[in-house]
């Protein structure tokens, strides 16, 4: 999740951070709780965390939760209903149910003794990654990404006290000349993408890997995340919600299929994907290994709206099948490294299994700006201002590349870049716009690195 707290609202912002919370991020809680909960290996990126913190904005969540989409669902219902449609009416019906159901689950949190969100999550909360998730590969300089690190690190540790070095790269962007830089910063495991270099269902993907220097890797394995991640993956399949087909008020009432959404067939579906899902994991790791399955929080929940059903059902199914769940920190003490190949490639888990998505032509306009803003920072002579400092972490986030390359969020991302540029430059150049109230208020806190 990009740095959207204060920086507009809808169609693009807030919107996007208030609607992770409602669809995924408080349905995991409920999942993170049930038995088999605690062998999930949860990254929570930094950047997600300042946002969960910053002052207000939980309260606005609420406000969004308990005001606006209750009226949102009433004007599509009545003009579903005049309109004939009485099941796609019901099935609006029962989401604002849903969301008023999660306005109190927040409020709640609020209320309680955790303080909201980010203390909810504590005890589930092992992983970190960098400042605002960057593309580590693409950073120009040593002292970039340091300051990604070492303040992702920082931040962990400052919320969650405890940390066993486990750091996701974002996207999966690894280069082997990373590896002595994060050992140097504490990190001992991460994911890698070699689907490209060992192939599709090798058994190599099964075991953790250690250069000479540098921590262990842990191969993601494709042949199962495609379960989920394919373009004929489980979110495709005909019950599901339709992520994509929206009424006048931005809400969704159909199925892949095409007819009125049903919600008890999904949880059919997700179940019967579940058995599925943990029977095939079983045959990948018959003899022996560990099978790495990683996906985005927000897939479930947000993108998929059963996903999080169905991660409670692969917990349910894992015990009745058999299938030994662990996570990564604990698979540390039971796996051997085997030595990593020499000849890694560059990689990621994005298309082409490269940075293509991140640093191709399409994303020149946002690439070329911010390791020009880096450079022109790192031959300061003296630290810069730690102003400069979070405008340059915010510009260097990997979300907005993403975005301008995938084209689903107009120019948004451009101008967020183009801002972030120009309040470097101002903090550089005005030392009264260095002191000032950055826009950018609750972006990690505790700047650690650089130089």
């Amino acid at each position: 999740m990009p740095y959207v707290e204060g920086f507009g609202t809808w169609p693009f912002g807030e919107e996007w951070l208030w609607e992770a919370i409602a669809a995924s991020y408080l349905p995991l809680l409920d999942v993170l709780a049930q038995p088999g909960g605690e062998r999930i290996t949860l990254s929570i990126t930094p950047v997600l965390a300042d946002q969960l913190e910053a002052p207000g904005a939980l309260e606005r969540c609420l406000t969004f939760l308990e005001a606006i989409r209750p009226e949102s669902h009433r004007l599509d219902i009545e003009e579903l209903r005049a309109a004939g449609e009485d099941l796609l009416a019901a099935e609006l019906e029962r989401s604002a149910a849903e969301y008023g159901a999660r306005a109190q689950q927040l409020g709640a949190l609020l209320r309680g003794p955790h303080g909201g969100l980010v203390g909810a999550l504590e005890p589930y909360a092992s992983w970190t990654s960098s400042a605002t998730h960057a593309i580590l590969p693409l950073v120009a300089t040593d002292a970039g990404a340091l300051l990604q690190v070492q303040t992702g690190v920082a931040s962990h540790r400052r919320r969650f006290g405890g940390w066993d070095g486990g750091f996701w790269l974002p996207e999966c962007a690894h280069a082997p000349w990373l590896d002595e830089l994060l050992e140097d910063a504490g990190v001992r495991a991460t994911c890698v993408e070699l689907t490209g270099l060992f192939g599709l269902g090798d058994a190599r993907h099964l075991r953790p890997l250690m250069a000479t220097d540098g921590p262990v890797l842990w191969p993601i394995d494709r042949s199962i995340i495609a379960l989920v991640w394919a373009s004929d993956g489980y979110p495709s399949r005909g019950p599901y919600r339709n992520s994509h087909a929206l009424t006048t008020h931005r809400h969704h009432a159909w199925a892949n299929d095409g007819a009125a959404y049903d919600h008890g067939a999904a949880l059919v579906q997700a179940r019967a994907d579940a058995a599925e899902f943990v029977s095939r994991v079983r045959r990948r790791v018959a003899g022996g290994g560990v099978c790495v399955c990683a996906l985005d929080t927000e897939l479930l929940g947000h993108w998929w709206y059963e996903g999080v059903a169905w991660l409670a059902a692969v917990l349910e199914e894992a015990s009745r099948q058999g299938l030994a769940l662990t996570t990564l920190d604990d698979a540390l003490h039971r796996h051997e490294p085997m030595p990593a190949p020499t000849d890694q490639p560059v990689s990621s888990w994005g298309e082409g299994e490269d940075l293509r998505t991140w640093s191709g032509p399409q994303a020149a306009a946002l690439v070329w700006p911010a390791r020009t803003a880096e450079l022109r920072l790192a031959a300061l002579a003296a630290r810069p201002p730690d102003r400069a400092l979070r405008e340059l972490l915010a510009l260097q986030s990997s979300d907005w590349a993403f975005l301008h390359t995938r084209a689903t969020a107009g120019d948004y991302p451009l101008q967020r870049a183009r801002g972030h540029r120009e309040a470097l430059e101002r903090a550089l150049a005005e030392p009264a716009a260095a002191r000032a109230e950055p826009a950018l208020r609750n972006l990690a806190p505790g700047l650690v690195g650089w130089g």
